[in-house]
């Protein structure tokens, strides 16, 4: 059975966590099929939270690893949705 695995990750802090984010969708990006991005930007703000949206692939022993460090992230939240196909 083939599975869909769907991380979504809620950043609070989008400034003081992008960097250890970013270093660690680095370190799993051979995980990562696709990513999404968004938060609330205009000529006149730009939000302090984001949210990315990943699709994950390969091996699953590697996207635990990746869903628990994010979740080592103060101010960063992380939810899942898994599709059995």
């Amino acid at each position: 059975m083939n599975e869909t695995r769907i991380l979504g990750i809620c950043i609070s802090n989008r400034v003081k966590n992008a960097i250890p984010i970013q270093d660690l969708l680095t370190k799993y990006g051979c995980s990562i099929k696709t990513r999404l991005g968004l938060h609330e930007a205009s000529d006149n703000t730009c939000s302090p939270t984001g949210l990315i949206i990943i699709e994950l692939t390969g091996d699953l022993n590697e996207q635990m690893k990746l869903e628990n460090e994010l979740l080592k992230i103060d101010g960063v939240e992380v939810q899942k949705m898994v599709f059995n196909n």
